[in-house]
């Protein structure tokens, strides 16, 4: 079962929250606010966090942007009312994976919810087998060096795949912006 760490300090928004995430099946753990969030990541090692961007204390951007630096596998939702200002290109140098207006639409949620957590899934396996494989084994003493193991090439387009994909939209915005730039726009 997959957790899902939601912040958010309106108690409404976290009941609900909960309510249609527990419905889907998800373990949910909720606080409200971005330090809390951040402590909490090592003990609910969730694959996805859901955070509003006006969080108390560290804000939805800051959070989303240490917990990318730490916590490579991790998905990042961004939340905001429908009416409070939201800047979507802050949202995106953060480095969050999708944007929910409040108040929610169940389905719309947990669309998205289901894809990045899938997606987060498959990042930790590839992390953990790239760690699990980085590890030396002490050899015996008296044995000569061994060659290192020769990389898997399916594992290594994977975990290129996996980074293109995260860093494409980014990479698409920038040079749109500086496309749009240079035309004077």
């Amino acid at each position: 079962m997959s957790a899902i760490l939601l912040a958010d300090d309106s108690p409404h928004a976290q009941r609900m929250g909960e309510r249609i995430l527990r419905d889907e099946g998800f373990e949910v753990a909720s606080v409200t606010n971005g330090e809390t969030a951040l402590l909490r990541m090592t003990d609910v090692d969730p694959d996805l966090v859901i955070a509003d961007v006006f969080l108390p204390g560290l804000n939805g951007f800051e959070l989303c942007r240490a917990i990318k630096a730490e916590h490579r596998h991790v998905r990042v939702i961004l939340t905001a009312g429908l009416l409070e200002p939201f800047d979507e290109e802050e949202a995106r140098r953060a480095g969050c994976d999708a944007i929910l207006k409040k108040p929610f639409e169940a389905s719309v949620v947990i669309g998205t919810i289901r894809a990045l957590v899938r997606d987060a899934q498959f990042a930790r396996g590839l992390f953990a087998e790239a760690l699990a494989s980085a590890r030396p084994v002490d050899p015996p003493a008296d044995a000569p060096p061994a060659a290192p193991p020769a990389p898997d090439p399916e594992r290594v387009e994977a975990a290129i795949t996996l980074a293109l994909d995260a860093a494409l939209p980014a990479l698409v915005r920038e040079i749109t912006e500086r496309v749009l730039v240079a035309l004077g726009h």
